[in-house]
């Protein structure tokens, strides 16, 4: 679960790359805060210059500016950067990236939708997976697709907090359910 606080900055992040006469796309400054989040995964030096109230505002600053220009950060990537430094919040940048992604797929009418399935599926089983998800959501699906070994077969999508179960696990599982509550019953 994402914070209220990743939300705001990711908020704050997509007003200011989708404005008017922006020349970053949303692609382009989640690949930038991509570079960074793995910078920063790479060196714990870093991440501790970054996140220690000990290091002076402006050294911080000129730590993200030559990574900036190293890693091809964009000016407005790379001030959204310093932000989060000055308010202390750098240790969020994969949350805030995460939110911000979420809110540009919310702005342009994408949702995203995690994909569980038994086995590898095929690219004719994904794209009416797909399909089938745009067409019961009412909005253009973003699926992230995966194995989980635990399921008999079928698959179990989650959008949001809402989870459309079509494995045969929860088939067997509601068939269960009936059959108990039909012995409940005296049936």
């Amino acid at each position: 679960m994402l914070s209220a606080v990743a939300y705001r900055y990711a908020r704050a992040l997509a007003d200011a790359v989708l404005a008017p006469g922006s020349t970053l796309s949303p692609q382009q400054a989640i690949s930038e805060l991509k570079s960074m989040e793995a910078a920063m995964e790479e060196s714990p030096e870093l991440r501790h210059v970054l996140g220690s109230p000990a290091v002076q505002p402006g050294q911080k600053r000129a730590v993200i500016d030559d990574l900036a220009g190293l890693l091809g950060i964009s000016r407005l990537t790379r001030n959204f950067l310093l932000v989060l430094v000055k308010h202390h919040r750098i240790g969020l940048l994969t949350e805030a990236r995460e939110a911000f992604e979420a809110e540009i797929d919310e702005r342009l009418g994408f949702v995203s939708a995690d994909v569980a399935s038994a086995s590898e599926l095929a690219h004719e089983q994904v794209a009416a997976i797909e399909s089938g998800l745009t067409s019961l959501t009412g909005k253009q699906v973003r699926a992230r697709f995966h194995v989980d070994r635990s399921l008999i077969g079928g698959v179990v999508a989650r959008i949001g907090s809402t989870v459309y179960d079509g494995s045969i696990r929860g088939q067997l599982e509601s068939l269960r359910r009936k059959i108990a509550q039909g012995a409940a019953a005296g049936i």
